[in-house]
């Protein structure tokens, strides 16, 4: 059976916040660096310390779903439309994150450079 590891730190990270935490230890891996480090670019967590074996994220109280999208669907430059009407509750709140032949952004930063890949997650 195989294990989640993006889909459990997403929601260690949304029950955090839920209930007013200003940390959470989450664990370490480099997909889950890299969705990290696209969450706090666009605002959705603070700092992020890289301890041993696990990040430790420092919570901004701006969480309210943050989920995994299993299967990982691939997705090309003009379908992104689709998805965001799917995943997202509303223009322009919230982001895709989408893994790319350029490394992990956001769907904004894939729509500009137009570029496809693979959903991984999404969060408002």
């Amino acid at each position: 059976m195989n294990h989640d590891v993006l889909s459990d730190v997403l929601s260690k990270i949304k029950n955090g916040d839920a209930i007013g935490r200003n940390y959470v230890d989450v664990t370490k891996s480099k997909l889950v660096g890299t969705v990290l480090t696209v969450m706090n670019k666009n605002g959705f967590i603070g700092k992020i310390d890289d301890n041993e074996s696990t990040y430790r994220v420092y919570l901004l109280g701006s969480v309210n779903v943050a989920r995994s999208i299993r299967p990982r669907y691939a997705v090309s430059n003009d379908t992104y439309t689709k998805f965001k009407r799917r995943f997202l509750p509303a223009s322009g709140v919230g982001i895709i994150i989408v893994s790319t032949s350029q490394g992990v952004v956001d769907h904004r930063e894939a729509e500009g450079k137009k570029i496809g890949g693979r959903l991984l997650a999404f969060v408002y």
